[in-house]
């Protein structure tokens, strides 16, 4: 284990003294308001204090709805340029608990996306009072998504060593669950990253 931090330290040492290659992105706020049977229902604002603590070069908060199912879901990203000085995404794992939602259970899935491969993606079961909602959350770098918050940082490092980025975003899915239906709940909010997985990454640095 000591050795493995070492490794890693040097190899941020390392990254830190050449010039970074920050790529660009589409703006998020020009994200479609229409992504296949979903519509855009509100526009969320975030807050500058919220934004201060967030550091993300960009950000997209929004409520679209099925109306032929009349299901909804929140989308979340928060898209960062550079993780040096001290920018990186806040983990929805510490974010929830610090707002009051409390987990119920967790677990790694794996969500096909008409890809190479699925992609895997945690999903949490929250509580927060009488109001229960399922969350699915990932970070995406270029064409990589990863589920895990250590090995998202494994890749940031070996990302910094070979293609001097460490741009990566973090994408948030909340569906709430009515009358207690986790499952039909669960499965809309995979659908949802299904249909919305594509758009997203356009809007990504390839």
């Amino acid at each position: 284990m000591v050795s493995i931090l070492l490794i890693a330290q040097a190899a941020i040492l390392y990254s830190s003294i050449r010039p970074e290659a920050v790529p660009s992105g589409k703006p998020l706020g020009t994200f479609p308001i229409r992504v296949g049977p979903w519509q855009l229902e509100q526009e969320g604002v975030i807050d500058q204090d919220t934004r201060d603590v967030l550091k993300a070069d960009d950000l997209l908060n929004r409520v679209y709805t099925d109306p032929w199912t009349q299901q909804g879901a929140d989308l979340f990203i928060a898209a960062f340029r550079s993780q040096r000085n001290g920018k990186a995404p806040h983990s929805p794992k510490n974010c929830l608990p610090g707002n009051g939602w409390t987990p119920l259970n967790e677990r790694e899935i794996q969500i096909d996306v008409a890809a190479r491969a699925p992609i895997p993606v945690n999903e949490y079961v929250v509580q927060h009072g009488e109001s229960r909602s399922v969350v699915l959350y990932w970070y995406q770098s270029r064409d990589r998504a990863v589920a895990n918050e250590y090995k998202a940082k494994f890749w940031v490092i070996a990302d910094a060593i070979r293609y001097d980025r460490t741009d990566t975003a973090l994408i948030r899915v909340i569906v709430p669950i009515l009358n207690r239906d986790t499952a039909t709940a669960e499965g809309t909010a995979i659908r949802f990253v299904q249909t919305f997985y594509h758009p997203i990454r356009q809007f990504l640095p390839a």
